[in-house]
């Protein structure tokens, strides 16, 4: 394949790497839509479902990292089928068990099967779409992940008013396997668009330990930390604290939660649209990605923490949690787009796991601590305060990203430290040579 520019097939990826996000999402925020019927029936308190809820990322982190070092050096294609299948076939424990131990041993499984499901898939966008142009379609990748809470906000809910709880993962194994079918059929491999800087030092390599030392970097990880604090605690907990805090029956939730989502996905298209246009006009990507993001994370953190200390009524309080993750998912786009300004090329799905599994990290924290304010604070001041807490991680890791994220710095000083592991290296490669 050219590697130049091809925008039918790069935005037809998209389209297939949008739905494997859907349906990705969907399957993570499952057991959150249906805490309540699945805590009624299995007679779990909360404590019991936080374990449950946070037991996906107990080895997200790790899998995702692996998975990242493993596809610098084989094709996407593949590994997104493989994944795609696992999720399909781990709903059916899922469906089938009352025992927790077997729900949690199936979504430890399905966090193993998923971790590397974000970084690969963006890296598998890269390679489509010339530095330029990759705001967007990561952008609309990332809202495959709000439709997917959207949809499942939706029919979640429906699905188990008329066939019950289990029901849903029937439905979710079916989607997995339709969509490996899809991409069997449309799939394709790209390679790094364009012909600048990335493709002339796609063989350059630099040490992680390096990489991960660079501000920049350190500054988007921390960041995109924060904002997966905040999504895990909507996975898990958004439906329950409408539900048990706010009052609301099971149908009304899942409406409510699809209004959050798509006012959530509003704010971030929104947020990519004013990305793209001051880049476009001559912006810096440190202010138009790193600083924008920043300040995005600042309306949010504080947002969040609004929530704990006014006296919101009902649903103003739903559209407040929705206004706060739309705002911050800027950095879902810009953050990789900044990485890839800053990694080479042959690196680059090995740092978007380790920044993804890193920010998972927050995803097994988050739903514990969350169960664990909720049995010592009832009603939905709990909750309310779990949520601030995730606002005050929001306010920090903006503040340290407002300050550190600097593209061309970073990516000077990182070609700097390749040239020199490749002078160092250069006498090894004599000597064997002679």
């Amino acid at each position: 394949m050219s590697t130049s520019y091809q925008s039918g097939k790069a935005w037809r990826m998209t389209l297939l790497l949008g739905l494997y996000m859907i349906i990705n999402f969907s399957d993570k925020v499952a057991v959150g839509m249906l805490a309540v019927p699945m805590m009624t029936e299995l007679k779990l308190s909360p404590a019991m479902f936080g374990l449950l809820g946070s037991s996906y990322f107990w080895l997200f982190a790790v899998a995702g990292v692996v998975g990242g070092f493993v596809t610098n050096r084989v094709a996407t294609t593949g590994m997104l089928l493989a994944m795609a299948v696992a999720w399909a076939v781990l709903q059916i424990p899922m469906a089938l068990s009352s025992s927790l131990v077997v729900l949690v041993a199936a979504r430890v499984l399905l966090g193993v099967a998923e971790g590397p499901a974000w970084p690969i898939a963006v890296h598998a966008l890269h390679k489509w779409f010339p530095d330029a142009k990759r705001d967007l379609p990561v952008a609309c990748i990332a809202q495959g992940a709000s439709f997917g809470l959207l949809a499942a906000g939706v029919a979640l809910p429906l699905i188990t008013l008329r066939w019950g709880w289990r029901a849903n993962f029937y439905v979710l194994a079916a989607l997995g396997i339709a969509w490996s079918l899809l991409w069997l059929a449309f799939g394709r491999e790209g390679q790094e668009a364009g012909a600048g800087q990335a493709v002339r030092v796609a063989t350059v390599r630099v040490r992680y330990g390096r990489l991960l030392r660079e501000p920049t970097v350190a500054a988007c990880i921390a960041m995109r930390f924060a904002m997966y604090w905040a999504l895990a605690l909507v996975l898990t907990w958004m439906p329950a604290y409408i539900q048990r805090g706010l009052g609301f029956d099971g149908v009304t939730s899942g409406r409510l939660l699809a209004v959050n989502i798509g006012f959530n996905v509003l704010l971030s298209v929104a947020g990519i649209v004013v990305v793209r246009r001051m880049l476009a006009r001559g912006a810096s990507s440190r202010n138009a990605r790193g600083r924008f993001s920043a300040v995005a994370m600042v309306l949010a953190g504080a947002a969040l923490v609004c929530l704990y200390l006014s006296a919101y009524g009902p649903v103003w309080r739903v559209l407040t949690i929705g206004f706060a993750l739309g705002v911050a998912q800027v950095i879902y786009a810009a953050g990789p787009a900044i990485l890839a300004e800053v990694v080479p090329p042959s690196q680059r799905s090995a740092i978007l796991a380790i920044d993804s599994s890193i920010s998972s990290v927050g995803g097994i924290l988050a739903p514990l601590l969350m169960g664990l304010i909720v049995t010592r604070m009832p009603g939905p001041a709990g909750y309310e305060a779990g949520f601030a807490l995730s606002g005050v991680l929001m306010l920090g890791a903006a503040a340290f990203g407002f300050v550190a994220i600097d593209p061309d710095k970073a990516a000077r000083n990182v070609r700097q430290g390749a040239e020199a592991v490749d002078a160092q290296a250069a006498p090894a490669r004599s000597s064997l040579a002679g």
